[in-house]
């Protein structure tokens, strides 16, 4: 099976993704993790306000067959939460790109985008 992996993004191991557009940036999870963990029923996400640190846990993905942490890929400030992911989680399994995702932040460190992966790099890994 082949998966959607963007070429515009970035990407960490653990099946998070992040597109940055000027000062903002967007994350969420692969279509790749949307698919191991099979129908969303629940988001917990942080708030607007809140700080990321790379590498550690934001928020928690629940599906029908596990409960998952998710990681932010850069440190930051939380600026939006895609508010209609509490009502329709499930939009992270039909497009985990557009309408899935889940926060936006304001990067702390340009820096820390160089040590994520690229999709080439992403699309070795999980094939």
């Amino acid at each position: 099976m082949s998966f959607d992996v963007p070429d515009d993004l970035r990407y960490l191991e653990s099946h998070e993704w992040l597109r940055t557009e000027s000062e903002t940036t967007r994350i969420g999870i692969t279509d790749f993790a949307q698919d191991e963990l099979g129908d969303v029923v629940f988001v917990e996400l942080p708030a607007a306000g809140d700080e990321l640190t790379a590498g550690e846990a934001f928020g928690v993905v629940e599906s029908i067959k596990a409960v998952s942490d998710i990681y932010a890929p850069v440190s930051g400030t939380v600026t939006a939460v895609n508010e209609a992911l509490f009502d329709q989680p499930e939009l992270i399994n039909e497009d985990p790109f557009e309408e899935g995702w889940m926060l936006e932040a304001e990067l702390a460190d340009e820096g820390e985008l160089d040590e994520l992966l690229d999709a080439d790099a992403y699309r070795d890994q999980i094939e």
